[in-house]
């Protein structure tokens, strides 16, 4: 629902209606999204590029450079399609470092800042910008990485980490598996989400992510190395 029906709705202010739709995001009963919000829960829905972009952009961008700072010169380094692995990039320039990633839109922000670069193959999803497909796996398979970089959907403590497409679970299991060392990169919003199909468990993975409360984080890394970035 788009904010500019509610307010049609109930000729309440703008002001008004999104300080309530973030109290009610933070009690999770239902997710914003660009311009408005949406039901929490829909195991298939999936934001675009553009919700996603303006969503929690300063967590991320905290998130990213921490997650860039684990990053060693000559690293061989995957870099998933997504708005946390995308503000990543700056903080890559003066290292030298290789990035092979599924994601369109990284591509000219890596060239851009002097990154040597590779682009798997594969189908190119409209919606999240991501090649994806059994060519995408195929290209994956050639390569070997030090450290792989994965946004998800959801985390959850059940069922791990998942994603709505089918197709991107497959290729981000496959970066995971040919790198030594994998972290998954997401704000604190996606905790408890989950959403159509599983990418991998918990304990896959080093979590990357911003505040959550502390018997969160207790039953977190029961699974898993968290760690959490301020904002």
């Amino acid at each position: 629902m788009k904010i500019q029906e509610i307010i049609e709705l109930t000729n309440a202010s703008e002001s008004t209606i999104r300080r309530d739709l973030t109290e009610l995001e933070h009690e999770h009963k239902l997710a914003r999204i660009h311009g408005g919000a949406t039901i929490r829960g829909r195991k298939l829905h999936e934001p675009s590029m553009l919700d996603k972009t303006a969503k929690n952009l300063q967590e991320k961008k905290r998130i990213a450079e921490f997650a860039a700072s684990l990053i060693q010169e000559g690293d061989c380094l995957f870099l998933d399609a997504g708005t946390t692995t995308f503000q990543m990039i700056p903080h890559l320039r003066n290292k030298k470092v290789v990035v092979v990633t599924n994601g369109l839109t990284h591509v000219e922000a890596l060239i851009e800042h002097g990154v040597t670069t590779y682009l798997v193959g594969g189908y190119v999803k409209g919606k999240t910008r991501a090649l994806v497909g059994p060519q995408t796996i195929q290209s994956l398979q050639n390569y070997r990485f030090d450290q792989c970089f994965l946004g998800v959907n959801g985390f959850d403590v059940t069922f791990g980490y998942t994603t709505p497409d089918p197709e991107e679970a497959a290729v981000k299991r496959q970066a995971s598996a040919c790198a030594k060392h994998t972290y998954v990169v997401t704000d604190h919003t996606k905790y408890g989400e989950v959403s159509f199909s599983s990418i991998d468990a918990l304990s896959k993975a080093t979590l990357i992510t911003s505040k959550l409360p502390e018997e969160t984080l207790r039953l977190l890394r029961e699974h898993t190395t968290v760690e959490v970035v301020s904002t």
